[in-house]
């Protein structure tokens, strides 16, 4: 069996997967995000770095689930946190441009993952 087919593998993916779900969210909705490393790389740098993290994991952990609703999900979830960030309240904004990116990695680390994981090979 491979290490990627192992329960306790895919199990562990799910539970980072969640946990940097998580982290995604509460980082993109703090009023004033801590400072990181990657600051200087710019907004969609980050955005990309976050849902690619999501991306990989989820095609791990979820390796069961159809890989296209997974990406459909994510971007998704980005398009949520663009329209969460438009609340006055937060002070953050709402850009088009983040969610695209979102997408576009979300997209690209899919087709990475089928050409890497055939079907079947991580379930």
């Amino acid at each position: 069996m491979s290490v990627l087919a192992d329960p306790r593998f895919q199990r562990a993916a799910r539970t980072a997967f969640w946990l940097a779900c998580l982290f995604a969210i509460v980082m993109a909705l703090l009023p004033r995000p801590p400072q990181l490393p990657t600051d200087r790389l710019g907004d969609k740098v980050q955005h990309m770095i976050a849902f690619a993290t999501l991306t990989s994991l989820a095609g791990l952990g979820f390796a069961r689930e159809l890989r296209w609703r997974t990406a459909e999900r994510l971007s998704f979830l980005g398009a949520m946190v663009e329209v969460a960030q438009s609340f006055p309240a937060l002070h953050r904004d709402c850009q088009f441009t983040d969610w695209v990116a979102d997408t576009v990695v979300v997209v690209a680390v899919t087709l990475l993952l089928a050409w890497l994981l055939p079907a079947g090979e991580a379930s």
